[in-house]
């Protein structure tokens, strides 16, 4: 907040969209919540939702790297612009086809938590970022091809090997709170569409 009026325009909006990143995380969470039931329960079809394969501890660890290291880092290498690339293509693209077509799918909803900081926050910084580093010619052939062997490398090592297969476990201590799998009414929103099919 003191830095603002030093930093330069891509810093600015990599540090937009690290704050996005966590008001997505607060919109999955928090409010309205519910992400957990609607991984483990929409998207994966767990016998133990409440703890597998997302559990508590599973998603604090893929969260805290997915914001600090994938999205804060680059902040401090704005003239890497793979670095930065990278998360601004997980944030509007990936993120929209999680968000706004994959999972609504699978809810048969219209909406689902991480779906409003998607569209109205990582989407408009997306935007931005790529026409400012393509009008200025700051990216190049190689940037693009880095930005997207970084993003699916660290999409498969944090969600994938550390969050759903190392630190997943069917009898894992650290279960999602009853209140919070309740959030957003996941159960309830699957059970209508089973009914409508």
């Amino acid at each position: 907040m003191f830095a603002w009026n030093e930093m330069i325009f891509l810093q600015k909006l990599l540090i937009l969209n690290f704050i996005v990143v966590l008001l997505h995380q607060f919109e999955e969470y928090s409010w309205p919540g519910g992400f957990p039931a609607v991984a483990n329960m929409a998207m994966m079809s767990s016998e133990k939702p409440d703890r597998y394969p997302l559990n508590q501890n599973s998603s604090m660890v893929a969260n805290l790297l997915f914001a600090y290291v994938f999205f804060l880092l680059p902040v401090f290498f704005p003239g890497s612009i793979w670095l930065g690339l990278a998360p601004i293509l997980v944030g509007s693209i990936i993120q929209f086809i999680s968000h706004g077509i994959y999972t609504n799918i699978k809810l048969k909803y219209f909406y689902n938590p991480g779906l409003a900081a998607t569209v109205f926050g990582h989407i408009p910084i997306a935007v931005f970022y790529i026409n400012y580093i393509v009008a200025n010619n700051l990216v190049n052939q190689w940037d693009w091809i880095w930005a997207v062997v970084y993003m699916f490398a660290f999409l498969v090592l944090d969600f994938y090997l550390i969050e759903q297969k190392l630190l997943s476990n069917k009898n894992s201590p650290y279960p999602f709170d009853p209140d919070e799998m309740k959030r957003f009414n996941v159960g309830k929103k699957l059970e209508m569409s089973v009914v409508k099919d």
